[in-house]
C-alpha cells in the first residue's frame, strides 16, 4: 500500500517527500495519484466507491426515455460532468436530438458554473443559476412557481438529492429523477477498510476527496468497522482532509471536521493546496553540527539522502523532535504515540530499537537516558 520502508533513496523532486496520502477517488484516480507521486508523496489508493458505466446503466436509459414521452417544463442540471455524461449517453442510444429538443422547450436550471458551462456547451441556455451553488436555492426557485401538473427532470450525480424530488412531488409536479454516474460499493471494499484503519493509526498524513459520495462511503465503511469516532478524531487532528470544493466537503463539515479546499475546484489546485499546507504541519529542521536534518512526515532528509521510516518509529521520532534535547519517559511516549489500549512500556523499548535500526548511520540521534527515558540528540 505504499507505507512500508525502503532503503535510502534520493529525494523525489517535490515537497511531499515523506508524506503518505490516501486517494479515495475512482474517477481520475490515476491522474491524481500521478500528481501526488511527482511531488514525492507515497500514495495509498483506496477507492471508496465506483461508478456504474453509463452504457450499462438501465436506470439512466429508462429515465431518459421517460423524458421524451411528453414536454418537459423544467430541467435541473446539478453537475457539469453529469450533464455531459447524460447528453453523451443519450446520443449513443439514438436519443440525442430528442433530448436536446425536450430540454430546449423547458426552462433549464443549473447549479453553479460547471453545470452552467456544460449546459451552454450543449447548445442550451440556463434560466437560473444560484451563486451559492446550493441545491436548496434551486429548490426555492422552483417552489416559488405553480408546479401542479408540471414535468421536471432532475439530473442527479452519483446519489439522489435528499428530499428534493419529494418536495416537488408534494407540490403536484411529476418528477423524473435522472441518475447519471450512479455510485456503488467499490470493487475492492477491503482497500477502503484498510484505509480506514490506517487513518485511525495515523499512518496516512492526508486524505484527498473529490466528491461528497466518496466521503459518505468512507464514513460508512468506518461505521461498519466500528471506527467512526476514531476516524473523525483523526481527521480533526493529525490526518489532513483535503476536499476539491465546498460541495464535496459538506459531509465532513456536517460531522464537525474542518477541511482544506483549493480556491478552484480542480485536481491540480487540490494538489497545490495540499503541497502548500501539509509541510507546514510537522516539517522540522534539526541541527546536528554543521549538517541540518529535515524531518518531514515519515522521512529524515540529510542533504541528498532521504531515509523513509516505518510509521510507528517515525511517530516516535516526530514526538521526540517536538522538543529536541528534552527527555521523554517511556510512559509519556506510550501515551502520546500509542492508542489507549497499549499499556506495556516494553513496547516503547522495542519500537525505539526498530527506530535505531531504521536510522542506520543516524542511530546515535536517539539517546537513552538511564532510568528516565529517551531524548533526541540534536539542537532545535
Amino acid at each position: 500500500m505504499g507505507t512500508g520502508t525502503s532503503p535510502r533513496t534520493p529525494p523525489a523532486p517535490g515537497p511531499l517527500l515523506g508524506y503518505v496520502v490516501g486517494v479515495t477517488a475512482d474517477r481520475r484516480r490515476d491522474e491524481l495519484t500521478a500528481l501526488l507521486r511527482r511531488r514525492g508523496a507515497r500514495v495509498v489508493e483506496a477507492p471508496t466507491m465506483r461508478i456504474v458505466p453509463l452504457d450499462d446503466d438501465v436506470a439512466l436509459r429508462r429515465a431518459t426515455e421517460r423524458c421524451l414521452t411528453g414536454p418537459l417544463d423544467y430541467v435541473v442540471a446539478t453537475t457539469g460532468v453529469g450533464w455531459r455524461g447524460w447528453m453523451s449517453a443519450a446520443e449513443g442510444w439514438g436519443h440525442g436530438a430528442g433530448l436536446a429538443g425536450a430540454c430546449r422547450g423547458a426552462e433549464v436550471l443549473s447549479r453553479g458554473p460547471k453545470a452552467t458551462g456544460a449546459v451552454r456547451a450543449s447548445g442550451l441556455a440556463e434560466a437560473y443559476s444560484p451563486g451559492s451553488e446550493a441545491c436548496d436555492e434551486l429548490l426555492a426557485w422552483l417552489l416559488a412557481r405553480d408546479l401542479a401538473g408540471r414535468r421536471i427532470a432532475v439530473q442527479e450525480h452519483g446519489a439522489p438529492l435528499p428530499g428534493f424530488a419529494d418536495t416537488l412531488r408534494e407540490r403536484g409536479a411529476e418528477v423524473i429523477e435522472v441518475p447519471v454516474y450512479r455510485w456503488t460499493q467499490p470493487e475492492d471494499p477491503g482497500a477502503a477498510r484498510r484505509l480506514v484503519e490506517q487513518t485511525v493509526r495515523h499512518e496516512v498524513h492526508a486524505l484527498t476527496f473529490t466528491s461528497a459520495p466518496a466521503i459518505d462511503f468512507f464514513l460508512a465503511c468506518a461505521r461498519e468497522a466500528g471506527l467512526s469516532a476514531q476516524v473523525l478524531d483523526a481527521l480533526r487532528g493529525p490526518v489532513l482532509p483535503v476536499c476539491v470544493g465546498s460541495v464535496c466537503a459538506r459531509p465532513l463539515e456536517d460531522a464537525g471536521v474542518p477541511t482544506v479546499q483549493p480556491e478552484r475546484g480542480r485536481l491540480g489546485a487540490l494538489v497545490r493546496t495540499l503541497t502548500q499546507i501539509l509541510p507546514t504541519r510537522d516539517r522540522r529542521t534539526l541541527r546536528n553540527g554543521p549538517r541540518p536534518l529535515v524531518l518531514q512526515g515519515n522521512a529524515l532528509i540529510a542533504g541528498d539522502e532521504a531515509l523513509w521510516l516505518p510509521p510507528l518509529p517515525a511517530a516516535i521520532l516526530r514526538t521526540l523532535a517536538e522538543r529536541p534535547g528534552w527527555v521523554l519517559s517511556r510512559g509519556e511516549l506510550l501515551r502520546r504515540v500509542w492508542d489507549a489500549g497499549q499499556t506495556d512500556e516494553h513496547a516503547v523499548e522495542a519500537a525505539v530499537g526498530r527506530l535505531r535500526s531504521a536510522l542506520g548511520a543516524h542511530a546515535s540521534l536517539i539517546r537513552t537516558v538511564p532510568k528516565r527515558g529517551y531524548r533526541l540528540a540534536v539542537e532545535g
